[in-house]
């Protein structure tokens, strides 16, 4: 069988899989019981999937991609086993992937990371109104970072195809496409619902906006580079820019700009870094299709302005629904994270222990928030130990980098972690999933020698 044929395959193959979220989504809406269906089904795919390939081709990093994706889907429809599912599914798949193919003993970094986690938690359970709530507590806190550092643990330096990571982003790709539908259904029309300019619950699903946001923000990303690199026929391009739009339009109407500034500054980041690496002919084709890409997403806000009355631009204006602009460019988050500093400067050493941040702020400001931005939140409950393990997440992938510069997605990787964790903290998996992701060691097929050898 000819390569032709082989790209056509793999497009039918793709374009079946969009369908079938597609439909997937709808049945969802229509038949609630379908999503505690899907996540049982995900996970005990995941795990027989592993163990009966022993993975010998990365199959854990493609469960836990999907796993990754689902995870705002199955929150906002109840379909999750338990409300921590994915981040649990993500480490359960990666154990059992060490176990098969073992982890490199060079990744001490991570170690140490994992380490430096400890005395946060032996601070917060040493407390005399040690409680259930505040076991919960811990457990949501901590599950961010551990997932972070056993993803790590298994991604470091180990090598991938270029051609796999972006059959893995597609993978992950396709629960946000059926995400995006559920919304569509529950929502149908988006004028009924929009009265301000604050995130809005109903145009995301009934759930936290922030996160749906976050979701469809990787999505959006995802959907672009498959438009610029993997979109070789006529109708796989038609078909994914259908859903880029769609997946784009539902992002913006959730009135959370978190996930969709992520996603705008992780689109001109990979540009940016394709433009470096192509000759002239390919940065002339390239800025052509960047000149008719601005000009549909130019119609698309203006549709979006059109079916919000206009807030959607207020609202990234910073305004409110009678355009006077806000005092808080963050939604008042600039104030817990003061509050943070505040404690991070009480306990500087080890700082006020897992969980506790959110119960001290109420005693002490009033307002007992959970903390959105995950560096301050490790300042304020790890102390020293959170900015060590801040300083090894951020170093280690740059070393890295330096022999490992056929992953284009490297930087790419790092701002989504990095901004999310900013406005989001580490309340999904896919932070820090995509962080491990940054420190794979990619090659292109022609640098693989068995490739090589075979093709000689």
């Amino acid at each position: 069988m000819d390569e032709a044929n082989m790209l056509a395959e793999k497009d039918i193959k793709y374009l079946y899989w969009i369908a079938a979220h597609v439909v997937l989504g709808g049945l969802i809406y229509l038949l609630p019981i379908v999503a505690k269906i899907y996540g049982v089904l995900i996970f005990l795919f995941g795990i027989i999937y592993v163990f009966k390939t022993r993975n010998k081709n990365h199959e854990a990093l493609f469960v836990s991609a999907y796993a990754v994706g689902s995870e705002v889907l199955l929150r906002m429809t109840d379909g999750n086993p338990v409300y921590e599912f994915s981040k649990y599914a993500v480490i359960l798949f990666l154990l059992m992937a060490m176990y098969f193919k073992g982890f490199s003993r060079n990744a001490v970094a991570y170690w140490v990371f994992l380490v430096l986690l400890v005395p946060g938690v032996l601070i917060s359970t040493q407390v005399i109104d040690f409680d259930e709530s505040l076991r919960k507590s811990i457990s949501f806190n901590i599950s961010g970072p551990v997932c972070l550092g056993i993803s790590a643990l298994y991604m470091y330096n180990r090598k991938i195809s270029f051609e796999a990571i972006n059959d893995l982003l597609a993978l992950m790709a396709m629960p946000i496409i059926t995400t995006a539908v559920y919304l569509i259904f529950y929502t149908p029309n988006i004028r009924d619902v929009v009265t301000g300019t604050s995130s809005n619950f109903e145009t995301s699903g009934g759930f936290g906006p922030n996160q749906v946001s976050t979701m469809l923000g990787m999505g959006i990303f995802i959907l672009f580079v498959r438009l610029v690199l993997f979109s070789k026929s006529k109708l796989v391009l038609a078909v994914n820019l259908v859903v880029f739009l769609g997946v784009t339009y539902r992002g913006l109407v959730t009135f959370s700009r978190g996930g969709i500034m992520t996603a705008i500054i992780m689109i001109l980041v990979f540009l940016v870094v394709v433009y470096i690496k192509l000759n002239n002919r390919g940065r002339i084709k390239l800025n052509i299709l960047i000149v008719i890409f601005l000009m549909i997403l130019g119609g698309l806000w203006s549709y979006s302005s059109v079916e919000t009355g206009g807030m959607i631009e207020k609202r990234y204006a910073n305004q409110d629904a009678s355009g006077r602009v806000k005092e808080s460019q963050l939604s008042g988050r600039e104030d817990i994270m003061k509050s943070d500093l505040v404690m991070f400067a009480q306990n500087p050493f080890f700082g006020v222990g897992v969980a506790k941040s959110a119960r001290i702020r109420g005693d002490m400001f009033g307002m007992g928030k959970l903390s959105h931005n995950e560096l301050t939140r490790m300042l304020a409950e790890h102390g020293a130990m959170g900015i060590m393990s801040m300083l090894i997440l951020i170093v280690t992938p740059l070393v890295l980098y330096i022999d490992n510069r056929s992953n284009l997605f490297v930087f790419c990787f790092l701002v989504f972690w990095a901004l999310t964790i900013s406005h989001a903290a580490m309340r999904l998996a896919a932070p820090a999933f995509i962080y491990a992701l940054s420190i794979l060691k990619v090659y292109r097929d022609e640098e693989n020698p068995l490739h090589r050898q075979q093709t000689d």
